[in-house]
C-alpha cells in the first residue's frame, strides 16, 4: 500500500495552486491521496502569512494533530508556504512534533525531506532564499478536471508597507509567453475549458524581459486557443493597469467580464502611507474605463480597515469610494501588524474596538451594494459553468452551483425536461432571485455538454488514487 497524504491549504489562489503542485510532487513520488475518514500518513500544511490569525490557526491545528501523530506510528507532518518561509526554525521550536519545514521556493524537495526526516528521525528544515526552478515545471494534481490555475509570474516588486509577501516570495520572476501558452494548450487538450492566470501583480507581467505590453498580448493570444472558453486573472495592481489591458479584455471573446482589483483604502493619505502608488481618483478612473468597454463587468476588490493612522475622515473616504465603485463584492480585512513590515512599527496603531466598529460599518455598506447589484440581474439570462460538489439545498430543492461569466456564484435548479448537467458542462438559466453573495436561477433553459464534462466523468470513474496528474511544461497585491 502506498503511503497516503493530505494537503491543507490556507490563503490565496497562489497557495491553492501551490497545493496542487505539492499533491503532484507527492503522487509522482508514490504517495496516494487519503480517502475521507482515513488518517493520512503525511499531513502537509501550506500556509499563509498575510494576517495574524494565519499563525494562530496553524499552531492551533498543529496542536490538535500532536496526539493523533503520537498514536499513529510513522505519521509525518510537514509545514510549507509563506509562514514556513517567515518562521523557519520557529515552527519546530513551537511544534517539535513537526517533521519537515519547507519554503515557497522548494516545493519539489518535499518527498526527499520527508524521507530524510524518517531515516534520520529528526526534523528537516530547508528554506531557499530565492527561486531556482519555476514551479510550473513540477507535476500538478489539479482539483478540477475543467478549470486550472496557470502561474504567469511569481514574486512581487512592490513595497506595500503592510505586506510581507515580497520578502517571502522574492522579486518578480516572469515566465516566457510561449511557455505559458504551451501550458494552456496542454491543459485544453486534457479537457480544461477555463484557466485563471495567477501572479502577485499580473499586469506587471513582462517587466523582467522588458515588454510592458506583454500581459495584454497574452490575453489576446488566448483568444486564438480553440476549446478555451473562459480566461480570468488575479490580481492586478491599479498602478500598472493600462488601457491596452482593458482593450484586450473587451476585444477577446473568452476573457471574462470580471475584474478583481484591490483598493485597500479610499483615502489618498492612507494609500500614500501604504505605498500603494495610486490615488482614489485613478482607481475610480480605471473602473469607469472598464465599465465603458464592458458594461456587464463585475468588479470586486480587497479593502483593509484600520491601517495605522487611519482617521474617521480617512475611513469615510473608503466608504465614499465603495459607494461610487458599486463593487459586486469585496474581501474586507481588519489590519493586523506583521513583524518585518514597516507598518508594524508605525505610529497611530488604531485601537481594536475602533477597527471592529469601522469594519462592521464597511461590511454593511459592501453587502448592501452587492445585494443591490445582484437584484438588478433578476430576470437576466446567464451562462453558468457547473462546478463540482452537491451544490446548495434549500428545503426540498437541490440545486447545482457554478459561476457565471462575471464570476458571480449561481445556484441553478435542474429541469427534469433537460438532460442533467455534469460538472464542467455549461448551463443557460434565468436568474429568479438574488442574495448579497449569490444568485438563484430556477429556470434552466439549456444544457451544453463540454469536453470538460467528459473529462470530469472519466476522472470520477477512474480509481480514486488516479486524480488528474499532469507534468507541466517548462495570485494579492
Amino acid at each position: 500500500m502506498p503511503r497516503t497524504y493530505e494537503v491543507r491549504t490556507y490563503g490565496c489562489q497562489m497557495n491553492a495552486h501551490d497545493s496542487e503542485r505539492i499533491s503532484g510532487v507527492l503522487q509522482a513520488a508514490g504517495y496516494g491521496p487519503a480517502i475521507d475518514g482515513q488518517t493520512p500518513d503525511v499531513v502537509v500544511f501550506n500556509t499563509c502569512a498575510v494576517r495574524e490569525n494565519a499563525d494562530n490557526r496553524l499552531y492551533g491545528n498543529l496542536g490538535h494533530l500532536a496526539p493523533i501523530k503520537a498514536a499513529t506510528p510513522g505519521m509525518q507532518i510537514a509545514v510549507g508556504g509563506c509562514l514556513a518561509q517567515k518562521d523557519r526554525g520557529e515552527v519546530v521550536r513551537r511544534a517539535p512534533w513537526v517533521d519537515v519545514v519547507f519554503g515557497t521556493h522548494n516545493l519539489g524537495s518535499l518527498p526527499a525531506l520527508l524521507e530524510r526526516a524518517r531515516i534520520q528521525d529528526e526534523a528537516q528544515v530547508e528554506i531557499l532564499e530565492s527561486l531556482e526552478v519555476f514551479p510550473s515545471t513540477l507535476p500538478t494534481r489539479r482539483e478540477s478536471a475543467y478549470a486550472a490555475w496557470v502561474s504567469i509570474s511569481v514574486g512581487c516588486n512592490n513595497t506595500c508597507t503592510f505586506c510581507i509577501v515580497p520578502a517571502l516570495r522574492g522579486k518578480e520572476k516572469d515566465r516566457r509567453p510561449g511557455d505559458i501558452l504551451a501550458e494552456v494548450e496542454a491543459l485544453v487538450a486534457e479537457g480544461v475549458i477555463e484557466v485563471t492566470f495567477l501572479g502577485q501583480n499580473v499586469n506587471a507581467y513582462g517587466v523582467e524581459f522588458g515588454d510592458r505590453g506583454a500581459f495584454a498580448d497574452l490575453l489576446r493570444s488566448c483568444g486564438a486557443i480553440e476549446g478555451l472558453e473562459r480566461v480570468r486573472f488575479t490580481s492586478p495592481h491599479p498602478r500598472d493597469f493600462t488601457d491596452d489591458v482593458i482593450d484586450a479584455m473587451a476585444q477577446t471573446s473568452n476573457v471574462m467580464p470580471q475584474l478583481h482589483m484591490p483598493l485597500q483604502s479610499g483615502s489618498d493619505r492612507v494609500l500614500q502611507a501604504m505605498r500603494r502608488s495610486y490615488r482614489a481618483a485613478r482607481y475610480l478612473g480605471i473602473i469607469d474605463r472598464v465599465r465603458s468597454a464592458m458594461p456587464e463587468a463585475a468588479i470586486t476588490t480587497d479593502i483593509i480597515v484600520g491601517f495605522p493612522g487611519e482617521t474617521e475622515e480617512d475611513f469615510q473616504g473608503t466608504l465614499d469610494v465603495v459607494a461610487m465603485a458599486r463593487f459586486a463584492g469585496a474581501f474586507t480585512f481588519q489590519y493586523s501588524p506583521r513583524p518585518g513590515t514597516p507598518a508594524a512599527t508605525m505610529a497611530g496603531q488604531v485601537p481594536k474596538e475602533v477597527v471592529q466598529e469601522r469594519y462592521d460599518r464597511l461590511l454593511a455598506v459592501v453587502e448592501d451594494i452587492a445585494w443591490s447589484e445582484n437584484r438588478a440581474l433578476v430576470g437576466r439570462t446567464v451562462d453558468v459553468l457547473v462546478a463540482e460538489g452537491e451544490g446548495r439545498k434549500d428545503g426540498a430543492t437541490a440545486r447545482m452551483s457554478g459561476r457565471a461569466a462575471d464570476n458571480r456564484l449561481v445556484h441553478v435548479t435542474p429541469d427534469d425536461t433537460l438532460e442533467a448537467p455534469r460538472p464542467g458542462d455549461m448551463v443557460t438559466a434565468e436568474v429568479t432571485y438574488a442574495a448579497p453573495h449569490h444568485l438563484v436561477a430556477d429556470r434552466m433553459l439549456a444544457v451544453r455538454r463540454t469536453r470538460a464534462g467528459d473529462a470530469w466523468r472519466s476522472r470520477t470513474l477512474a480509481p480514486a488514487s488516479t486524480g488528474v496528474l499532469l507534468p507541466m511544461p517548462a495570485l494579492r497585491p
